[in-house]
């Protein structure tokens, strides 16, 4: 298993990645994966993980090799560059000791752990699958973070060589399978699979509202309109802002963002002075539910284009928490149609700042309508794939390959 994070690093597909690995071990699997050590929060090695650039820890189930991911400056793209293919290249180093397997599983972003799986398939055999979080080189030129025509002929070349050397390409929706057919040959068509990312209807569960950690943020009965994850380029975050400013004077409505990254410091810059805005870090993964149960109304919002190369996945946990969704992304996309099904939330067009202001107002004069939408949303997740079916489906899948093989 290669994957950019791992328990007890906070990234959701980490998150993915250490259910996954724990469902597959309970199915009597033995696992081993590489990974990078904990740098997700402060988007740099952990204080407690640093000093050695590779560590090794036996688990009951297998092992776990974390390497130094070479953390950079999220703005500055090839910095980040540098830093993916030294972390891919440490990764494949470290993880072609040990005989062969089974199966090899990499995860994307970043791409070029695509080809680290390619290396490892190579050298320890098994069955190559390719999961796709985000399609990439996709949200980068959406965002414009890659305008060099050379440099992006390149990421679609790895990108395409990655999709065609694996035995199964894995994405989380129908969208963004669509996007991956339309890059590949005919022949590597059929081996794009959908499997979604699950979400855990146990460990999170609709609960009260006025949870401790309110009081941690200084905030009581108001009104919490909240973003939680990634603060990046890829989130139409001024939308939060223009919201921020427009109930500025409205003393029972909160602005919370909780998370991290490297749009964090221009968001706060540009609500500085507005007591309705709160800010606060990441939080252990064992307070998520509380994290989740906090806000009143969860924010999507995804800048135009993206929701077809990216299906954030907090979506479905915001549903599992029972609360309503006010979501900023493109049309008959996973997001967009996951909302309007499940009758869990308003889906506005993205970077619309009219839309989305309009969006919100309904939600907030409607509180009794927010409760109803919140139960539907939950009753919808506890219909989705729960990570014992996830785990099941890959583990269904190497068998397929294997069999295909004949090995």
């Amino acid at each position: 298993m290669l994957c950019p994070h791992f328990a007890p690093d906070t990234a959701p597909t980490g998150e993915v990645m250490s259910r996954i690995v724990l469902e597959l071990a309970d199915r009597g699997h033995e696992l081993h994966v590489v990974t990078a050590l904990p740098w997700y929060v402060h988007h740099r090695v952990d204080a407690a993980w640093a000093g050695k650039a590779i560590r090794i820890e036996k688990t009951e189930w297998g092992s776990i090799t974390r390497v130094n991911p070479f953390p950079t400056d999220k703005t500055s793209i090839p910095q980040r560059a540098a830093g993916f293919l030294a972390f891919s290249a440490l990764a494949g180093l470290a993880g072609l000791r040990g005989g062969r397997v089974d199966g090899v599983l990499a995860m994307s972003p970043p791409l070029t752990l695509g080809l680290t799986g390619w290396g490892m398939h190579l050298v320890r055999r098994g069955p190559l699958v390719f999961n796709i979080q985000d399609v990439f080189p996709d949200v980068a030129v959406e965002l414009g973070a890659i305008r060099n025509p050379r440099v992006i002929t390149l990421a679609r070349w790895v990108e395409r060589l990655s999709y065609h050397r694996a035995d199964a390409v894995t994405v989380l929706s129908d969208d963004l399978r669509q996007n991956v057919v339309a890059k590949v040959a005919a022949a590597h068509r059929a081996k794009i699979r959908v499997i979604p990312n699950f979400v855990d209807t146990v460990a999170i569960q609709p609960s009260d509202r006025l949870t401790p950690y309110r009081r941690e943020l200084g905030i009581g009965d108001e009104t919490v309109v909240l973003y939680a994850g990634n603060v990046g380029l890829s989130q139409s975050l001024d939308l939060v802002v223009s919201a921020a400013h427009e109930w500025r004077d409205d003393p029972s409505v909160v602005f919370v963002v909780n998370g991290g990254g490297s749009g964090l410091e221009p968001l706060r810059h540009a609500t500085a002075g507005m007591m309705n805005v709160r800010f606060a870090p990441y939080q252990p993964r064992e307070r998520l539910a509380e994290v989740l149960a906090t806000g009143d109304i969860h924010l999507v919002p995804l800048k135009k284009g993206l929701a077809r190369s990216s299906v954030p996945s907090k979506t479905y946990s915001v549903l599992a928490a029972g609360r309503p969704i006010l979501a900023s992304v493109d049309s008959d996309t996973e997001v967009d149609r996951l909302v309007k099904h499940a009758d869990a939330g308003i889906s506005v067009p993205p970077d619309d700042k009219v839309a989305f202001i309009a969006g919100l107002r309904r939600l907030l004069v409607d509180p009794a309508g927010r409760a109803e939408m919140g139960r539907r949303g939950r009753a919808f997740v506890e219909q989705w794939a729960s990570p014992a079916a996830v785990a099941a489906a890959y583990e269904q899948l190497f068998e397929e390959l294997a069999t295909r093989s004949g090995s």
